[in-house]
């Protein structure tokens, strides 16, 4: 299938990012997604049946404290 386009008519690729980054920001304001409720918090005894492979558990357990080092740079 062809598009064609009309004189002038920029293609898609001639399009640059800026261009496409702008047209996104000005429909971004027609997108408003309203807020949802969160949902309440899982008591941990409903939580059963969580299967974790042991090398999983073996990586995650060798890994540092979150955040450690994303912002002081440790």
């Amino acid at each position: 299938m062809t598009k064609h386009f009309a004189p002038g008519e920029p293609r898609e690729s001639d399009i640059s990012l800026a261009q496409l980054r702008g047209d996104c920001a000005r429909m971004a304001p027609h997108w408003v997604v309203p807020a949802a409720d969160a949902p309440p918090p899982v008591s941990p005894s409903l939580i059963h049946g969580v299967v974790v492979p042991a090398a999983s558990a073996r990586l995650v357990d060798s890994m540092s404290e979150y955040g450690d080092w994303s912002v002081s740079g440790k």
